[in-house]
């Protein structure tokens, strides 16, 4: 789960890095999620990953590791960025936990 086995090619990693750098795109990505992976061209399985914010699957399906943290904040915002905020939160639970 590293940058050597992110996938260039996986749409996930487009769809992060638009939707990163365009409010508009920012606002469709909440508004209708599944409409904006299919238009993307999202697997199912990265679609299923991105509904449950399953942030382990995403990095086994080759999302860059850079973005992980990224699509905690797209769902639980980056405002007031700390370890104790909401998307930090997630980003431990989903990635961090023990037994996993």
């Amino acid at each position: 789960m590293g940058i050597l086995q992110a996938d260039k090619t996986l749409p996930a990693n487009r769809l992060i890095f638009d939707v990163r750098r365009d409010e508009a795109l920012l606002h469709r990505f909440r508004a209708d999620l599944t409409g904006i992976m299919n238009e993307y061209g999202l697997s199912r399985a990265e679609q299923a990953a991105f509904r449950m914010v399953d942030l382990k699957a995403l990095a086994e399906l080759g999302l860059h590791p850079y973005f992980l943290p990224q699509v905690a904040r797209l769902f639980k915002g980056a405002g007031y960025n700390h370890n104790e905020s909401e998307a930090a939160q997630l980003y431990a639970r989903k990635m961090l936990a023990a037994g996993d």
